[in-house]
């Protein structure tokens, strides 16, 4: 069967999305679990240890405290309370810090640093997988044994005001309740004020053991304004009151009482220079943990440092607090400082509870658990301990008795240390089948679109598919047999879970039906190769043709930049490759200019040589096509030297002068946003212009970028789509005014914020009316085959509204890389790809480097943190799922889409025939399969590293929400080829 090389590549590109799921779903692996029972069962407390006498301590100690109150501010970071910040605007905390009954800690956060993982973490104690951070959208229910559950067994009444992430994870678990949604950050005072507003009535009342409080204000503020915005000062301050008002009620009500209360100020993550999280700097992981309790007596003079900890230790020292058993899947550590008031006894007993605990874990997570350093520790503690209780209960009180129980006391802090860190290494158990499954369909695809090449960009750019020939070959039934039985063999002897073993029978097969049917496709077309010994050619028709120099430095760009992604100090900072490919991009492309018009004669002589040999094999093309498809399927299939001369006067210049141009935007881009990890702290100038002392230049700034937006886009759409197009720009700036980011001449203050839900929604009614006009300009192009002009003005109107909701969405301060964007492809299509004659391959390759450098200079990097959540909720007055989600993705990724639909744009209004599509098609789709291919077998085989959270993990999400952009690209590529094949 004979398939387009745009539709085989989009079916090419959607198998491997599911290859890829399938490899995802795998590698980012389920977290070192308790496998004693899923439900929380009452397990006996192990009893005291014993050397020759019997202890009678065999039931859990009782509650160290009477109330529990847990303050959690969402994105405090350590600097926020210990650094100056704390000093000015949290006085109160930090006179509790330096001189109050209080001990401090630095807790780590491990990546994913949001909320979701980091709740799970602080009240299991365990660390959660890497996919929570995908799962923090929209959070189930905890299954896993933990502190609240716990809690709720043992008859303790629970209260919660805040993120209502902790209502989707412990439902039915609070007597009483009240959630505010986390994901509206352009809300950063009703959100906290509807926490505050049940403090007083809930501190009044004694019918509760446990209350939670979790603030958002701070984190919506990072999200919107930075770490370094005067809101921050205001909200700490807030904080602090609020702090105070609890603990000095907390102090009242403990004259009534005979155990105290305890204080806990937290935070679930830190913050990024640019006010996101999600990544591992250091700014993002360290975060406050402060206990605060009448228990913990303090001398004169007595100075505490605040020690650096793990925020899984919580969940132990919470669950002694309340006198319950630590959660089976912790792997956290006892904060010693919280029972060391206690007697001697105490304090060995609550040590021995969490050793128990975390070696009970390692023998269930690890086969070879005795040979672990943390495990013999353990054992060895133990047998002091015996001794120790031996000692006791002979009522020995003597000093021997007291230095036994020191060093006791230190053999088990020791193990739990050296428990602690084994467990947090065995974080996770790779899914290997689902992985293996996965790389063999990515793999397969990849092959099969290298081995199409010669057919795929021939002058027809169609290719024979063997649909029915494999699946009735020989090959094919021997794979899917052989497939079968291997499967059959691994889910019934896998002693861990598999995704791929708990998919249905039916559902497996299909899989290993499609891998030998790909198979087959392969092994066809790698014999077809041999047989015709075609292979990496340009044009199969011109197979004699030489590679040029620009193709080879897009096949050498290409593979460094696949082969530098085995570094972790690449993908860190992947901009820099990007920038330096689009700028030896442009060096290279005014090379090919200069070197034109400066051969003179010589080059006249080759050309002509050239042309003759193209206009006879262009003879039959000739004699079925207008005379302008004609040249143009001529410029195509036979790209000789270009011819400059033609050109007279400010064009010519503008072709000499366009690769410098477009160096100097991308080098003042450069300075815009400062990304990556290395020099993301530095200042720029995109931080200079979202100060709030600047904000008249940005104002500036930002009219005039829309303005140039106007300009560069309304020359080529209907007078209906100009007017909407400049009324939606001008709503753009009335929401960035109505938000506080600009301001208009009139308007000196910010008396007049709002959420700009109002102006945001007229500017969405624009949007949807320009791709409406674009989208019914499409079909009518499909109805009329001859109006070709209806078709190129429909799709430069989808693409118009696709830009106006880039300018919505986009920071004020980055307007100028949309504004520079559509400069730079306005210079490229005038000025260097028509007079120089490139090829749809080149120019799609051109498209898609230039997209992902624009990536970059949004700000953009491969950390999570760099994703901007507040542009999912601009013109929404509430958290919707689908909108919010749609809106995030878009903003995060505006450039290579924008990049992607000019270029279905200029192909189709450079050539009626659907030839210089379908080359774009396949050229698209392989150049993004390669590097996710790539990647794949490197994280694979790096999937131990140490940084593989930090940041191989990270880049791997970026790379499969690129490939999914390439799929729905492909797609639309498709339909207009298939629209340029009727017409």
């Amino acid at each position: 069967m004979r398939l387009g090389s745009g539709t085989f590549a989009a079916c090419c590109v959607v198998v491997e999305v599911l290859g890829v799921v399938l490899f995802l779903r795998g590698f980012f692996p389920a977290p070192v679990r308790s496998f004693s029972g899923t439900k929380h069962q009452a397990e006996p407390p192990a009893p005291e240890p014993s050397a020759g006498s019997t202890s009678n301590w065999t039931k859990l100690p009782p509650p160290l405290f009477s109330k529990v109150v847990i303050m959690l501010i969402d994105a405090l970071r350590d600097d926020f309370v210990f650094g100056s910040k704390g000093v000015k605007f949290m006085p109160y905390t930090t006179y509790l810090v330096e001189k109050g009954a209080s001990h401090s800690f630095v807790a780590e956060a491990k990546p994913p640093t949001v909320t979701m993982p980091r709740i799970k973490a602080l009240m299991t104690g365990s660390l959660p997988g890497f996919i929570d951070v995908v799962r923090n959208l929209n959070s189930p229910a905890l299954l896993e044994d933990n502190v609240i559950a716990q809690a709720k067994a043992a008859g303790k009444r629970i209260i919660f005001y805040g993120d209502e992430t902790w209502m989707k994870l412990f439902p039915k678990h609070f007597v009483e309740y009240d959630g505010t949604t986390s994901y509206f950050v352009s809300d950063y005072t009703e959100v906290d004020e509807n926490v505050t507003r049940h403090l007083d009535k809930a501190l009044k009342r004694g019918d509760w053991d446990v209350l939670i409080l979790h603030y958002l204000g701070l984190d919506h503020i990072g999200h919107v304004s930075g770490p370094s915005s005067p809101l921050i000062g205001r909200k700490l301050s807030e904080m602090d009151s609020i702090l105070m008002k609890i603990h000095t009620s907390l102090l009242s009500e403990e004259r009534e009482t005979l155990l105290p209360n305890l204080l806990v100020l937290c935070g679930d993550h830190g913050m990024s220079e640019t006010g996101s999280h999600g990544a591992s700097s250091m700014e993002e992981v360290n975060t406050p943990l402060i206990l605060i309790s009448s228990a913990f007596e303090r001398k004169p003079g007595d100075v505490r440092r605040p020690e650096h900890v793990q925020q899984t230790d919580l969940a132990a020292t919470l669950a002694i607090g309340l006198g319950l058993p630590i959660p089976k899947n912790s792997v956290g550590s006892l904060l010693f400082p919280a029972i060391e008031g206690k007697p001697m006894r105490e304090q060995l007993r609550f040590l021995h509870l969490n050793t128990v605990q975390l070696a009970k874990l390692l023998q269930e997570t690890v086969p070879s658990y005795k040979k672990e350093p943390g495990f013999e520790q353990f054992k060895i503690s133990e047998r002091l301990h015996g001794n120790w209780i031996r000692l006791y209960l002979e009522e020995n009180n003597s000093e021997v008795l007291f230095n036994l129980g020191t060093k006791v006391r230190k053999q088990y802090l020791d193990a739990l240390k050296t428990l602690s860190l084994s467990l947090s290494r065995q974080v996770a158990q790779y899914d290997v089948y689902s992985m293996v499954v996965g790389t063999i369909v990515v793999l397969e695809v990849l092959t099969l679109l290298l081995l199409s090449i010669p057919q795929a960009l021939s002058n027809k750019a169609e290719l024979e598919v063997p649909l029915l020939s494999p699946v009735f070959s020989l090959l094919f039934y021997l794979t899917f047999l052989v497939l079968s039985a291997i499967h059959v063999i691994v889910c019934t002897s896998a002693e861990s879970s598999c995704y791929f073993c708990s998919l249905s029978w039916l559902t497996a097969g299909g899989v290993m039906m499609l891998i030998s049917a790909l198979l087959c496709a392969v092994v066809s077309a790698l014999t077809k190769v041999f047989v015709d010994g075609k292979l990496l050619s340009k044009n199969a028709a011109h197979s004699n043709a030489q590679w040029s120099e620009l193709d080879l430095l897009i096949l050498l760009g290409t593979v460094g930049h696949v082969l530098s992604l085995g570094a972790s100090s690449f993908i860190e900072e992947e901009h820099q490759t990007w920038y330096f490919l689009v700028s030896t991009l442009c060096l290279a492309l005014c090379h090919d200019i200069y070197r034109n018009c400066l051969l003179g004669d010589d080059c006249e002589l080759q050309r002509s040589l050239h042309m003759e040999e193209c206009f006879g094999s262009a003879t039959p093309a000739l004699q079925d096509k207008n005379a302008g498809s004609a040249v143009l399927e001529l410029n195509r299939g036979c790209k000789g030297p270009p011819s400059l001369d033609a050109l007279r006067g400010f064009e010519k210049w503008m072709v000499l002068a366009s690769p410098w141009v477009i160096l100097i935007c991308c080098r003042l881009l450069r300075s815009l946003n400062q990304t990556g990890v290395q020099w993301a702290h530095r200042p720029d100038l995109g931080l200079w212009l979202a100060s709030s002392d600047h904000k008249t230049a940005l104002s500036v700034l930002a009219a005039l970028s829309l303005v140039v937006i106007f300009t560069l886009v309304q020359r080529r759409c209907s007078l209906a789509s100009k007017v909407a197009m400049a009324l939606g720009l001008l709503g753009v700036y009335c929401y960035r005014a109505a938000i506080g980011n600009v301001l208009f001449p009139w308007q000196q203050d910010n008396k007049d914020i709002s959420k700009g839900i109002i102006e945001a929604r007229f500017v969405y009614v624009f949007v949807l009316g320009i791709l409406f006009t674009g989208t019914k300009d499409l079909l009518k192009s499909q109805v009329i085959a001859a109006d070709f002009t209806v078709k190129t003005v429909g799709l430069w109107e989808i693409y118009s509204g696709l830009v106006l909701l880039a300018a919505l969405l986009s920071r004020p301060h980055n307007l100028p890389v949309l504004v520079l964007s559509l400069l730079i492809q306005t210079l490229m299509a005038k000025f260097v790809w028509k007079p120089l004659r490139h090829d749809a391959a080149e120019i799609t390759v051109m498209h898609y480097w230039f997209g992902q450098a624009f990536f970059y200079f949004q700000g953009n990097s491969n950390n999570i943190a760099t994703v901007d959540i507040s542009a999912g909720f601009v013109g929404l007055d509430a958290y919707v799922e689908i909108p919010a989600m749609f809106l995030t993705a878009f903003a995060t990724y505006a450039e290579p889409v924008l990049w992607a639909s000019h270029l279905v744009s200029f192909l189709s209004s450079e050539a009626s025939s659907g030839s210089a599509l379908s080359h774009a098609c396949f050229c698209y789709a392989l150049i993004r399969s390669f590097p996710v291919s790539a990647y794949i077998i490197l994280v694979t085989s790096l999937r131990y590293h140490l940084f593989i959270w930090s940041v191989f993990s990270p880049k791997l999400l970026y790379e499969g929400m690129h490939l999914l952009i390439t799929a729905a690209v492909c797609v639309f590529f498709t339909a207009m080829d298939q629209t340029n094949t009727k017409s």
